[in-house]
């Protein structure tokens, strides 16, 4: 049996995944010991919050070749998704419009990234004939180290909000893997940290959630408490969340290498009618039924609509008072469950404690 020249597959590989809608491509080997004291400490100190899966297997996140028997090699591939319409600043400004992260405005990207990955995977099994080729095709859905993956497969560092960076595309991609048994050769991997002294992410983070260099405490998080989260938001954070009803992107907007980020074009991020910049009090009337159709084949299934009920009675409460914000906190209260009245009625407070000059203390 013939080997094939793998140099040359991996330049058919990056070919590939460029016509498959990706931005860059690297591939890495599996040695992830120099993550591994940073990944033990952040999980040791609680950080993950009420993320326990993060705790299972970790294992497998740690050693690729457990989660994959007879992996070698992995491929990272890119894709950035930042539509030019979503206009988030615009619409972070406008407290009676709900924010949605700009990533779950549109298909969920899970089911993008890891069809054409899988095609991906397939075109290498084609092309690598004769060869018993092994892969699996992973996009933040199994125990896998994807921004580790990435820094060592070259496509950026590591930033201080934890995200990965590109000097030339900023923070706005998304990342998948493919898992893969043939010796492809390997990417170098990035070691410049081009962060400098910026401490941009960190000082505009509404919660403070970053609280070292590369160190997000997801507890104080608001992607994680509007999303992850199930129960009550704690008090003390639930002024600042201000209108975010789905994840948060501040340390995105605010990182100056974004600035050179370049707008995608993929149709499946296009955002869906009603997400992109729609008035609370519209989000905050859809029935269940309603929600779980605007929902569908959307990254935001993953709340509950007792979670958005809730998410969103904190947005209102710290939007501008109005009757007709009163009116529609008044009316859901009566149905609502304990979760949801409970943040009703802190919202309904601090509404009216903007008539008296006490809203800031609640």
């Amino acid at each position: 049996m013939t080997e094939p020249d793998y140099s040359a597959l991996k330049d058919d590989i990056h070919r590939w995944a460029t016509e498959l809608g990706f931005q860059a491509v690297g591939v890495t080997d599996l040695d992830l010991s120099a993550h591994e004291p940073a990944v033990r400490d952040w999980l040791a100190r609680g950080f993950q919050g009420g993320m326990t899966y993060l705790t299972r297997n970790l294992d497998k996140r740690l050693h690729p070749e457990r989660l994959h028997p007879g992996t070698c090699r992995i491929i990272s591939a890119r894709m950035d998704y930042l539509r030019p319409e979503t206009e988030p600043l615009t619409v972070l400004d406008s407290p009676e419009m709900g924010y949605v992260s700009r990533y779950a405005l549109g298909r969920d990207y899970h089911k993008t990234l890891r069809r054409r990955l899988a095609r991906l995977g397939r075109r290498i099994s084609e092309a690598a004939s004769g060869i018993d080729h092994r892969f699996r095709a992973f996009t933040d859905s199994a125990p896998v180290l994807e921004k580790a993956l990435g820094e060592r497969a070259g496509l950026g560092w590591i930033g201080k909000h934890s995200l990965l960076l590109d000097r030339d595309a900023g923070s706005w991609f998304f990342l998948g893997e493919i898992y893969t048994n043939l010796p492809l050769p390997v990417d170098e991997p990035t070691t410049d940290d081009h962060c400098g002294n910026c401490r941009a992410c960190m000082t505009v983070c509404p919660t403070g959630a970053i609280v070292g260099e590369r160190q997000l405490d997801a507890r104080r998080c608001i992607s994680y408490l509007t999303i992850e989260h199930r129960g009550s938001i704690p008090v003390e954070f639930r002024a600042a969340m201000g209108n975010r009803i789905y994840g948060c992107d501040d340390c995105q907007l605010y990182c100056p290498w974004n600035r050179f980020a370049t707008a995608s074009t993929e149709t499946d991020f296009t955002p869906r009618e009603g997400l992109a910049g729609t008035d609370l009090l519209t989000l905050f009337a859809w029935t269940e039924s309603e929600f779980e159709r605007r929902t569908e084949g959307s990254a935001m299934r993953r709340i509950s609509y007792e979670q958005w009920q809730r998410n969103l009675a904190v947005a209102i409460g710290n939007g501008p008072p109005s009757d007709a914000a009163l009116s529609a906190l008044e009316a859901r209260r009566q149905s609502a469950s304990p979760l949801v009245g409970e943040h009703i009625d802190w919202a309904l407070a601090r509404l009216r404690g903007a008539a008296t000059g006490t809203r800031d203390v609640l």
